[in-house]
């Protein structure tokens, strides 16, 4: 449903953000607005549950260029550019520095809303096809067998790739060291000791960076993965 979808929308008058949040809310989506390019990029680190952002380019402290330019250096949120300017050039800079989209001003908020639901839908549609699982800043790639943090890839082990799925797929559940063992290791669970999901655990979280949060100790049992915030 709509309502489960964030849109952000970033521009320096206030008119504009109130107008376009407006449009968006007659349509069921929740919105959050930002006066700047700083502070889109502040809400972006701190809240992982944006689906889209609305960027104006013509901004006084940072222009839409810069910021979509700096967004993309950590997330890979869609990004639909509002601009007042219909150049070719400016349409193929927004293009180059990660935009997803581009609408010049005036548009209709039908017009708008279409963009933005065709955007989405790309995104479901790669999510899909991926068998992505995302929990907040952390997204995993079934198929592909990739781990994104904030929406870059990470150099993790077959095994450690493993380790973090099988927590993941039944997340709240706390599995012991001597399952882990058993399940991921399998055939070869004879080889090394349990002390080896201890190591694959340290060096998974030491890849995770704050997402390592969501990899819970159980002190005298084991291990689980958990929906922390």
């Amino acid at each position: 449903m709509k309502d489960t979808r964030q849109i952000l929308i970033v521009d320096d008058e206030a008119d504009l953000r109130k107008l376009v949040g407006s449009y968006l809310e007659k349509e069921s989506y929740f919105v959050q607005t930002a006066k700047s390019g700083e502070e889109a990029i502040h809400i972006l680190q701190q809240y992982h549950s944006i689906d889209l952002v609305v960027l104006d380019v013509m901004m006084d402290d940072m222009d839409g260029f810069t910021a979509c330019e700096k967004i993309r250096e950590f997330s890979m949120v869609p990004i639909l550019m509002l601009t007042a300017r219909s150049s070719e050039e400016d349409k193929i800079k927004g293009l180059k520095v990660g935009a997803d989209d581009y609408i010049v001003k005036p548009f209709s908020p039908r017009e708008l809303v279409a963009r933005i639901e065709a955007a989405l839908r790309r995104v479901d549609g790669l999510q899909t096809n991926k068998q992505m699982i995302k929990v907040q800043e952390l997204e995993v790639d079934k198929n592909g067998r990739i781990i994104y943090l904030q929406g870059k890839p990470i150099n993790a082990t077959r095994k450690e790739f493993d380790l973090l799925l099988y927590l993941l797929e039944h997340r709240g559940q706390v599995f012991t060291r001597e399952q882990l063992h058993e399940r991921l290791w399998g055939m070869d669970s004879q080889m090394g000791t349990l002390r080896t999901v201890d190591t694959h655990i340290k060096t998974l979280r030491l890849k995770l960076k704050s997402a390592e949060r969501h990899i819970k100790t159980v002190w005298g049992v084991g291990y689980k993965f958990e929906d922390a915030q």
